[in-house]
């Protein structure tokens, strides 16, 4: 049987190696503070939020639906 202390090593070095490749990946991918932003985010994220979300959830605009008959509850 393996004891404790084997157990307890191979998970604190599996823990090392997994926050070294993060921080070598969170290094080498360049977002620190000297760089450029090509692309700036809009004044209001809330606002491309609200107005990306009406589309999705909008429906066809061509088609009225709301002087339809509506769906009556199965109970």
């Amino acid at each position: 049987m393996v004891n404790r202390l084997t157990i307890f090593l191979t998970v604190t070095g599996l823990l090392v190696a997994g926050a070294a490749a993060t921080i070598l990946i969170s290094l080498s991918s360049g977002d620190g503070a000297n760089a450029t932003v090509e692309n700036p985010a809009p004044a209001s994220p809330d606002a491309e939020r609200r107005r990306r979300a009406g589309q999705f959830f909008g429906g066809d605009p061509d088609r009225d639906v709301r002087g339809g008959q509506e769906m009556k509850p199965r109970w």
